[in-house]
């Protein structure tokens, strides 16, 4: 996919992706929604939703950071 389609057509992703790039399980994953720690998702309609993709990067990305700001332990 080319970059100008990508910024024109934002990746959506369902749960069980968002789940696997994490690494959470789905019951914190709605514990960090509800806390204001992760994107929400956005409604497809009906009951599905889906998870913008560079959201859950950026998300990805700060846990990066903030465990390595934090000496690489791993805890935040």
């Amino acid at each position: 996919m080319s970059t100008d389609i990508k910024k024109n057509h934002p990746v959506l992703l369902r749960r069980p992706e968002v789940l696997a790039r994490c690494g959470i399980s789905s019951a914190t994953l709605y514990r960090r929604i509800i806390e204001n720690d992760f994107p929400p998702p956005i409604s497809l309609g009906g009951r599905s939703v889906a998870w913008v993709e560079d959201e859950v990067n950026a998300w990805i990305e700060s846990r990066i950071e903030s465990s390595r700001s934090h000496g690489g332990t791993g805890h935040v």
